[in-house]
């Protein structure tokens, strides 16, 4: 295999979770079935692969500041600090290149602080499987790309979290997403009406709380409690799935109103479902924004930090993003995107 001087670019979008974020959460799912929707926005996470120069593997994830050079060997590989990057690589050189991948540059950024609750750590990982599958000429299909990037993630990497963040960045869009026991996935794209999505865009305001948060914390507790079968956690969890079902319907039918209560009342029943949900930073945000025109919002991802966001009627949503930034967060708008995981070859520069 030979690049040539070529570079392969992937990106993959990140998401906001509408409804329905934490039923794609193991054992729930498993036992009861797990419901999300979620829409993809315009931020994104890239993935560069180049051929190396000098032999060794080349990792660099530019929005953290990291970078390293390292043996091409195995041995390289388990003293690579950016772990997803080294895990990316070995699993398709183990899978699909008979365990022989070229010394390569594999280059990341994300357009979202680290623990943003966009899903940026799972769109990472699809952007990466994505860069490979060109590099490679595999022929996956989106839910091959979601999959591959769970595993990769979840199991082979051993981080905590669900499975709805890598199907919405392969596959893009607003889309209803079914976890079903054996591992299965059901991605529902939404005809929503143009107009009416037009509607919820200028609608929307999203707001980091100047908090980035791990959440492996907040997810094990989650599970801990479904494990323990807690009837407040796992009432909450009902919920949840309650309310991705109603949203879906809220948004099919162009019902605003019904929408912005569905998301007020997922976010009073995400609180239960783990102590470390929100804290008074979080509460304070939400309580502005309420007194400044805001009439529905939420945390997007686990919670304890990350993205809020808020549903406003348009007129009032300069103010309301005015207000967010006094407060120590960076509010502004956000714009939906209708695709999921690209990648593209482009010749070097220079």
């Amino acid at each position: 295999m030979s690049l040539d001087g070529k570079i392969i670019r992937a990106r993959a979008p990140l998401r906001l979770g509408l409804a329905g974020g934490g039923t794609d959460l193991s054992p729930y799912c498993d036992e009861f079935g797990g419901a999300v929707l979620n829409c993809t926005i315009d931020r994104y996470a890239y993935c560069f692969i180049e051929p190396s120069l000098d032999g060794a593997l080349h990792f660099a994830a530019h929005d953290l500041g990291q970078s390293e050079r390292l043996p091409h060997s195995p041995a390289g590989l388990d003293a690579a600090s950016l772990r997803i990057h080294a895990g990316v690589y070995r699993r398709m050189a183990s899978q699909f290149a008979a365990g022989d991948l070229p010394p390569l540059k594999v280059t990341s950024y994300v357009d979202a602080p680290a623990g943003s609750g966009l899903g940026s750590s799972s769109a990472l990982v699809v952007a990466m499987v994505e860069a490979f599958r060109t590099l490679l000429g595999l022929p996956l299909g989106l839910y091959d790309v979601a999959h591959l990037a769970f595993e990769i993630e979840r199991i082979d990497l051993n981080l905590a979290g669900g499975k709805q963040d890598q199907y919405a960045a392969a596959f893009g869009g607003v889309n209803f997403i079914e976890f079903l026991s054996g591992d299965r996935a059901i991605v529902n794209p939404l005809r929503v009406a143009r107009g009416f999505l037009n509607e919820l865009e200028t609608s929307l305001v999203t707001c980091f709380t100047g908090v980035s948060r791990h959440s492996d914390t907040i997810i094990q507790e989650q599970q801990r409690y479904m494990i323990g079968a807690d009837a407040g956690a796992l009432d909450s969890l009902h919920q949840l799935k309650r309310d991705a079902v109603e949203m879906k319907q809220a948004l099919l039918r162009g019902e605003m109103a019904h929408a912005a209560e569905i998301l007020n009342r997922s976010w009073q029943a995400k609180k239960r479902t783990a102590r470390s949900v929100s804290n008074r930073h979080i509460e304070d945000l939400y309580d502005a924004a309420m007194a400044h025109g805001a009439i529905a919002g939420k945390v997007s991802g686990a919670g304890g930090g990350g993205f809020f966001m808020f549903i406003v009627p348009p007129q009032n949503r300069v103010a309301l993003i005015r207000s967010l930034n006094g407060m120590q967060a960076t509010a502004s708008a956000v714009h939906f995107t209708a695709e999921g995981a690209e990648s593209w070859v482009a010749r070097g520069f220079g």
